[in-house]
């Protein structure tokens, strides 16, 4: 599929030229720099050097006080805590952040998380009655709930007080609890909104920790789970997030705890994780018993000590395993049924009443990687259809299913992804009015994959000492992505290999330059009828380190190739 190439706007020249000359590093890093709002001295020894003194305060989150008070309370005297979680992996690595740290103080804790299928999402009846049967006193709902209005009357009505630390959008009504801590909520001062809900469960301690002199390490033993949440939900890599997932990316590859351990052996990677690496093989396997099972098997291993670890990390390979086996057939088949579409659609909406509601939201964004357009796969659950929507960059999926609201029972989410609950008789009526919506509104460029460059280089200038800097702009994530530098007019000094026949390698060297620098290209074997010797290319890529048995390499990862100016 062609893709467009867009770069990004160059900063002012004054402001890169200083930056380079104050920090001594190449204008087109600081170029990048400057591009991200590092533009001073100052500004770049903060962004180089993340400090966990640092970190905001978290009284100056709304409710902090009063959740606070009431935590200590019951901590100290030993009421019954229930920590309540969603069961993607934002919702587990909270609940075993609580969990882990609490137990050190108190052992009237249990946990409880929802059934994906038979309670849904967030905080269910059924949990909150087991609550009030059990005699809790204190439920800390996690990662959920800024939402459960009548959830949280229900547990006001049974006498047990509700802690909700929550970090999804509010309606217009909050519920009625203890304490409501979302730094999304009106009138909240807290400086940084976009936490995930592991971070705001992290706030609460570290304002428990403040308020009862606990030394702070005690809570910084746990972030290596702090950036396992931050890296698979997917939330900004900047602020407050990116000092808490440098720090929790330094814990995980020094001193993971136990079920991370276990996880970090069972994935057979050698080298150090990267948020990337974090998203790609811990977060599939945390997530894989919520999608096919039940999500206490994931806090089980997260909680557990290292007898018994290995053990639960097997477990979850294993149903990741199958995960991706109902993941691969259901892509396959819905590969198959966007092909007989007709080709102008503006979007994919799929049903099928046996497809695994616990792997469509991947299957949706596979199609979106051979389709580019807003893609909605549904099944069936309950007697009704139910799925999960995926965007493309730009498009406000949320919005246009808000247009077909008429039809749905529920739906929620946000610009990129969203989920939905339909009667199966509206799913025809639904497929067509999604696609007259999308394609009223969404924008011929919005459906051509597009590759954003930070900007264009000279082989010349690529070295280990740039790469090398560039690698301290990390950890790399979402408002932080790994720099893509542009490189026009390369030549390839032999023809490329073909690997697996679909990936390409080979080596390529500036013009009048003798100098070769490698490159790998993922699923691009289709471009190599197209590389010819002599004949000037250009190419967009990251640049990576290659080590292989201890000899250490650059390589270029390319992101696209184009054959025109």
């Amino acid at each position: 599929m062609e893709k467009r190439w867009v770069y990004k706007e160059n900063p002012d020249a004054a402001t890169v030229e200083q930056l380079s000359k104050e920090i001594n590093i190449n204008a087109y890093l600081a170029k990048i720099l400057a591009q991200r709002g590092v533009k001073t001295f100052d500004q770049a020894k903060e962004f180089f050097r993340p400090s966990l003194s640092r970190l905001y305060d978290p009284f100056l989150m709304l409710n902090m006080d009063k959740a606070v008070n009431r935590l200590t309370e019951a901590v100290f005297n030993e009421e019954k805590v229930l920590i309540y979680g969603d069961y993607d992996v934002d919702g587990t690595t909270s609940i075993s952040l609580i969990y882990l740290f609490l137990k050190q103080f108190t052992n009237n804790l249990e946990f409880y998380i929802p059934d994906r299928y038979s309670e849904g999402y967030g905080i269910s009846e059924k949990g909150i009655d087991y609550a009030i049967n059990e005699k809790f006193d204190l439920i800390i709902a996690l990662d959920c709930g800024v939402r459960a209005i009548e959830r949280a009357r229900q547990a006001k009505d049974g006498g047990v007080d509700l802690i909700i630390c929550d970090h999804h959008l509010p309606g217009d009504e909050l519920p009625d609890v203890l304490a409501l801590l979302d730094p999304k909520q009106k009138n909240c001062m807290y400086p940084f909104k976009e936490l995930s809900g592991c971070g705001v469960g992290f706030k609460l301690l570290q304002g428990f920790c403040q308020q009862n002199t606990i030394e702070k390490d005690k809570l910084f033993e746990f972030l290596d789970l702090v950036a396992v949440s931050i890296a698979s939900d997917i939330v900004p890599i900047v602020d407050e997030n990116r000092i808490l997932a440098y720090y929790g990316l330094k814990k995980l590859n020094q001193s993971p705890s136990a079920g991370l351990k276990s996880l970090i052996e069972i994935s057979g990677k050698k080298n150090e994780f990267s948020i990337s690496d974090v998203v790609f093989s811990i977060g599939p396997r945390i997530n894989a018993a919520g999608r096919l099972t039940h999500a206490k098997e994931s806090v089980n291993l997260l909680i557990g000590d290292s007898t018994q670890t290995d053990t639960f990390a097997d477990n979850l390979n294993d149903r990741n395993k199958e995960r991706r086996e109902f993941d691969q057939t259901i892509t396959a088949e819905a590969l198959e049924m966007i092909s007989a579409f007709e080709e102008d659609r503006k979007s994919t909406v799929l049903f099928k009443e046996d497809w695994h509601k616990g792997v469509i939201g991947i299957v949706a964004s596979r199609c979106i990687e051979h389709f580019h357009r807003p893609t909605i796969i549904l099944t069936k659950s309950n007697g009704k259809a139910t799925g999960s929507a995926r965007s493309v960059d730009g498009f406000d999926v949320h919005d246009a299913i808000s247009e077909c609201s008429d039809l749905l029972e529920q739906f929620g989410g946000h610009t990129h992804a969203a989920g939905l609950t339909l009667p199966v008789d509206n799913v025809e009526k639904f497929i067509d009015r999604f696609e007259k919506v999308v394609g009223e509104r969404i924008l011929p460029e919005q459906l051509i994959p597009k590759v954003e460059i930070d900007t264009e280089i000279p082989l010349s200038a690529i070295n280990f000492k740039t790469y090398n800097i560039m690698n301290q702009m990390g950890p790399f994530g979402p408002q932080n992505m790994a720099p893509v530098f542009g490189t026009k007019n390369v030549y390839v000094d032999t023809t490329p290999k073909v690997i697996k026949d679909k990936h390409i390698k080979g080596f390529v060297h500036a013009e009048n330059s003798t100098k070769l620098f490698e490159f790998i290209g993922f699923n691009m074997a289709d471009k190599i009828a197209n590389l010819k010797i002599g004949e000037p290319f250009h190419i967009a890529y990251h640049l990576e380190e290659n080590n292989y048995l201890g000899n250490k390499s650059l390589i270029l990862n390319l992101k696209d190739v184009k054959f025109d100016a």
